[in-house]
């Protein structure tokens, strides 16, 4: 018998249930915003082991949780493989201009 591997759904907040303040303590911890830079310049989805930051493989998936429970990026699964982007269209219409600021300002 195959054994089976059962994945934990990502789940996201839709638009109407965003908050400013959540996307805001999701941005205020180095390292996610690090990853949201990431997928800023990114054209396609990247994948979790693509995101380059110095944490392990633990802590970069409760990072990633955070980003999606605020609803900052959107996640994927294909096989094994997440795949993560920046929700840049809901955060543009929610809150304009938030992104670009947090993106523009120095580090």
């Amino acid at each position: 018998m195959a054994a089976t591997t059962h994945l934990t759904p990502l789940v996201h907040p839709e638009r109407d249930e965003m908050t400013v303040e959540a996307v805001l303590r999701a941005l205020a911890d180095p390292v996610r915003l690090a990853i949201v830079r990431q997928l800023a310049r990114s054209e396609a989805e990247v994948s979790c082991g693509g995101l380059e930051v110095p944490v392990t493989k633990s802590t970069l998936t409760h990072h990633l949780g955070i980003l999606r429970a605020a609803g900052v990026i959107a996640g994927r699964q294909d096989g094994t493989t997440r795949f993560n982007s920046l929700r840049r269209n809901d955060l543009d219409e929610l809150f304009p201009g938030l992104l670009d600021g947090v993106l523009a300002a120095r580090r």
